[in-house]
């Protein structure tokens, strides 16, 4: 099936939905004793994310049946087409475990190399980030309440003092060297896909990532703070791009920023396996 004359927003909001739903089955699963695993690239998995995963690609197969759904569980090697979903049923699965609610639900359309509508949903911060051609947020609705969306908008950065988004357990020298440019006042610890939509919503500056990220980590984040007026960028200022079957999907380095004239300033080393 093909995407060409649909509305992004309307993408975006069926997607919203989709999130919506896999929270649901996320929160109800915080407490439950959870078999733990670790997998090959290190990171860890619960049943959590499976059985969100599961549900999440039934309701897109539903929804657009035949596009292809790379996601981080049971399809990460998935082959892709010119429309094709990046998927990370629970990004955040360590702060899952921990109970710290610091997890999100990424969903990102991909058309060609860049996102064209995606939905970063925060189950248990009650907050949910969306964007086909704008970008919205709004607190997750109770019940059968609904939505109650408000645009979602950078900050101009400040001439000093900046905010930087700072993972817990990712931190890393090159990181260190490309924050050192920047005036930076406050760093403030964040998990998952949540970096990106909090600058998206004026929160904060900067998020530098230089250790390995998958591009379901990314996508949707990605989409939501350029929509809200930001960018996402890798070496030499160059926008993000995704569906590179070739290297396992996985990204390079990257900076996620607010106002766009701070990518002049930042100096990112060049990943070898996402040259």
């Amino acid at each position: 099936m093909r995407f060409d004359g649909q509305n992004p927003d309307e993408i975006a909001l069926k997607l919203a939905h989709i999130a919506v739903e896999a929270g649901r089955v996320l929160r109800g699963m915080e407490t439950a004793f959870l078999d733990q695993r670790v997998k090959d690239d290190g990171t860890p998995t619960t049943a959590a994310d499976l059985a969100a995963e599961q549900l999440i690609l039934k309701r897109l197969d539903e929804a657009w049946p035949g596009v292809p759904v790379v996601a981080e569980e049971t399809c990460s090697a998935s082959h892709i087409d010119q429309f094709f979903f990046l998927v990370d049923p629970l990004d955040g699965t360590g702060d899952f475990i921990r109970g710290t609610g610091e997890y999100s639900v990424n969903i990102a359309l991909i058309q060609g190399k860049r996102p064209m509508a995606a939905v970063v949903a925060a189950p248990a911060m009650g907050s949910i980030w969306i964007a086909g051609a704008t970008a919205r947020t709004s607190p997750l609705p109770d019940g059968t309440a609904e939505f109650d969306w408000r645009e979602a908008m950078v900050r101009p950065a400040p001439e000093k003092d900046l905010v930087a988004l700072v993972s817990r357990r990712h931190g890393d020298s090159a990181t260190e060297v490309c924050l050192s440019a920047l005036s930076i006042g406050t760093r403030r610890m964040t998990s998952s896909a949540l970096k990106f939509c909090l600058i998206a919503s004026g929160e904060a500056d900067v998020y530098v990532r230089c250790g390995p990220t998958m591009e379901w980590d990314t996508a949707a984040g990605d989409h939501i703070l350029t929509c809200a007026g930001g960018s996402v960028v890798g070496p030499g200022g160059v926008h993000l791009t995704y569906g590179h079957e070739d290297r396992g999907y996985r990204n390079g380095p990257f900076a996620a920023i607010g106002d766009n004239a701070l990518a002049t300033r930042l100096d990112l080393p060049v990943s070898a396996s996402a040259a």
